[in-house]
C-alpha cells in the first residue's frame, strides 16, 4: 500500500540532519497543520451534502455532477504518495505555504466558472494542493512540539478531523438558507489565507535538498500515484455504475490495480527503492495500518447511515441533519484534552479497545431504531459514538508514533491519508451498496407479504380507502391512491431495515477491530 510510501528511502532521508530544526512559535504552527486537515476534510464533505445545489447552479446532470466530489478525492490520493517526500526536499513550511494558496486561489475561481469543466478542473487543482495537508500535519507535531504535549497535539488532531466529519452538514445547510451555492465554496477558501500566516510564522524553515531530486524513485511515486488514484476513482463511482456491470468501472480496477503491481515489482527491483518494505512493515504496523483502514471505514459508513437515514425516512434537510451530526462534533472539544491525560498514563490498546467497544455499543443501540425515529432518538448512540470515535483514533494514532522511529514520522503522515481516504471510501462505498442491496431484499420480502392478501394488508388497505375516498373521485382513483400510499409505506419500511442491518454489520467490524487489537504487541522502546 502506499501507506508506507515514505518507508525506507525516506527514513534514509531523514537520517542525515543531526538534529531537526524547531519553532520558536510552535502553537501557531500547529494551529497552522490543523486548520490543513479542518480544510481537507471539510471541503469533502461539504461538496457532498452540497451536491445536488452545486449540479443545479451549473446545469450538469446527475451523472456528469458526480464527478466534482470524485475530482477533489481523485486528486488528493494522487499527490499523497509525493507529498512526504516533497516535504523532506523543499521543507513542509514551503510545501504548505504554496499548496495553501493555491487551494484558496482555486476554491475562489471555482464558483466564478459557472461550467462544469471550470468546476471539475478546479476541484482536481484544490485537491492537488490540499493533498499535502494531512501527510505533513503528524510530522509537524511530532517533530515540533516537546515531547511531552504530542499526545495532546494528536488528541486536538483526532478532535479536528472529528469536527469537519461532523459538522459540514450544519455548513452546508446554513450556507443554502441563507447565502448561495457559492459559499460551499468561498468558506473554506477564507481559511487558507489564515493557514498561510500560521504556517508562515510558526513553521521552521528548513534548507532546500534538492540533491535528493536526482535519486529520487520516480517510477515507484509515478506507478503508486496513478495506481492509487484510479482505483480510488473506481470505489468512487462503482456504486451508481454498479460496479463490473461497467466497462468503465472495470477498466478502473484493471489499470489501478496493474500499476499499484508494477508499483511492489519496481520496489522490491530498483537499486534505490522509494520504500523498503522490510523497513517499515515489520512488528505492529501491519495490524495499525489494517485498524486504520478499518476505523476510517466504520466512521464513515455510520457517518453515511445517520444523516441518509434522517434525509430518506423522515425528509430530514441538510441543517436538520447537522444538527444531528453535531452531537458527534461537539463533545470533541472535552474529549480531546481528556484522551490526551489518559494517554500519557494507560496502555494505548487499552484505550484503543474502549473506543472500538463504545462505537460497536452505539451501533447496537442505532440497530434498534424504528422509522418513528427523529433527530434526538439517535442522541445516546451518538454521544457514545463520539467519545469512542476519539479514543479509537487519538490512541491508534498515538500507538503508531510509539511502534516508528523519528526517520519515519513523515511516513505516517503517507499512512494516516491512505487511510483516511482509501478507508473512508471503502466504508462509504461498501454501505451504500450494502444498504441498497438490502432495500431491495426487504422490499421484495415486504411487497411478497403485500400481494399474498394477508389479512392485515387487506384491512389496511380498505382502512386508507375509506380515508382518502372523500377526496377522490371515484373508488377507482381512492384504490389507486390506497395502493400507492400503501407501497410508500413499504418501501419505508424496507430502508428501516436496510439500516438496521447496516448498523449490526458495523458492529461486527468492530468485533473485527477487536480482535486485531489484541494481537498488537507492547510497542518497542524508543
Amino acid at each position: 500500500m502506499s501507506v508506507g510510501l515514505a518507508g525506507g528511502r525516506l527514513s534514509r532521508i531523514l537520517l542525515r540532519p543531526a538534529q531537526p530544526i524547531l519553532t520558536h512559535h510552535p502553537i501557531v504552527g500547529l494551529l497552522g497543520v490543523m486548520l490543513g486537515a479542518l480544510i481537507s476534510t471539510l471541503t469533502s464533505r461539504i461538496t457532498t451534502f452540497g451536491l445536488a445545489d452545486i449540479r443545479g447552479a451549473i446545469g450538469a446532470g446527475f451523472d456528469e455532477g458526480a464527478w466534482i466530489t470524485t475530482a477533489y478525492t481523485v486528486a488528493q490520493m494522487l499527490v499523497a504518495p509525493a507529498a512526504a517526500f516533497l516535504g523532506v526536499v523543499f521543507g513542509p513550511r514551503r510545501v504548505l505555504l504554496v499548496s495553501s494558496l493555491t487551494y484558496g486561489l482555486a476554491m475562489l475561481a471555482l464558483p466564478l466558472t459557472g461550467t462544469l469543466t471550470g468546476v471539475l478542473t478546479f476541484q482536481l487543482l484544490a485537491g492537488l494542493s490540499s493533498g499535502t495537508f494531512i501527510p505533513l500535519t503528524i510530522g509537524f507535531i511530532v517533530r515540533n512540539l516537546p515531547p511531552r504535549y504530542v499526545v495532546y497535539g494528536i488528541a486536538v488532531y483526532a478532535m479536528n478531523v472529528e469536527l469537519s466529519l461532523n459538522f459540514a452538514a450544519s455548513v452546508e445547510g446554513w450556507v443554502i438558507e441563507h447565502l448561495d451555492w457559492r459559499w460551499l465554496f468561498w468558506d473554506t477558501a477564507l481559511l487558507a489565507p489564515l493557514m498561510a500566516l500560521c504556517v508562515h510564522f510558526g513553521m521552521p524553515a528548513e534548507p532546500v535538498r534538492r540533491d535528493l531530486l536526482k535519486d529520487g524513485d520516480w517510477w515507484g511515486i509515478a506507478y503508486a500515484s496513478l495506481g492509487f488514484a484510479l482505483l480510488y476513482a473506481g470505489l468512487d463511482q462503482g456504486n451508481r455504475l454498479d460496479w463490473f456491470n461497467s466497462g468503465l468501472i472495470t477498466g478502473l480496477f484493471l489499470a489501478g490495480g496493474l500499476l499499484v503491481t508494477a508499483f511492489v515489482v519496481q520496489e522490491l527491483t530498483c537499486p534505490k527503492p522509494w520504500i523498503t518494505f522490510s523497513v517499515l512493515f515489520r512488528g505492529n504496523i501491519p495490524l495499525l495500518c489494517l485498524l486504520l483502514v478499518l476505523l476510517r471505514l466504520i466512521m464513515l459508513s455510520t457517518a453515511y447511515l445517520v444523516p441518509q437515514f434522517l434525509i430518506t425516512v423522515n425528509n430530514y434537510r441538510a441543517l436538520e441533519v447537522g444538527d444531528t451530526l453535531l452531537l458527534i462534533a461537539l463533545p470533541q472539544f472535552l474529549l480531546a484534552p481528556l484522551v490526551g491525560t489518559l494517554l500519557r498514563h494507560a496502555d494505548p490498546r487499552v484505550v484503543m479497545a474502549a473506543g472500538f467497544a463504545a462505537v460497536g455499543t452505539a451501533c447496537w443501540l442505532a440497530s434498534h431504531l424504528t422509522a418513528d425515529w427523529v433527530g434526538a432518538d439517535f442522541l445516546p448512540s451518538q454521544m457514545l459514538q463520539a467519545f469512542g470515535q476519539s479514543f479509537a483514533m487519538t490512541s491508534l494514532i498515538y500507538f503508531n508514533i510509539k511502534n516508528l522511529s523519528q526517520a519515519h514520522i513523515l511516513a505516517l503522515g503517507a499512512l494516516l491519508q491512505t487511510a483516511r481516504l482509501l478507508g473512508g471510501e471503502l466504508g462509504a462505498a461498501f454501505m451504500q451498496t450494502f444498504v441498497r442491496v438490502r432495500e431491495q431484499f426487504h422490499s421484495f420480502r415486504l411487497v411478497s407479504d403485500v400481494v399474498a392478501g394477508s389479512t392485515d394488508t387487506v384491512h389496511r388497505l380498505a382502512g386508507t380507502v375509506a380515508r382518502v375516498a372523500a377526496q377522490s373521485t371515484g373508488a377507482e382513483e381512492a384504490t389507486g391512491r390506497a395502493l400507492s400510499l400503501l407501497s410508500a409505506a413499504v418501501r419505508k419500511q424496507a430502508y428501516v431495515l436496510a439500516y438496521i442491518d447496516g448498523f449490526v454489520v458495523i458492529a461486527w467490524f468492530i468485533v473485527g477491530g477487536l480482535l486485531l487489537i489484541a494481537l498488537l504487541r507492547p510497542a518497542p522502546r524508543q
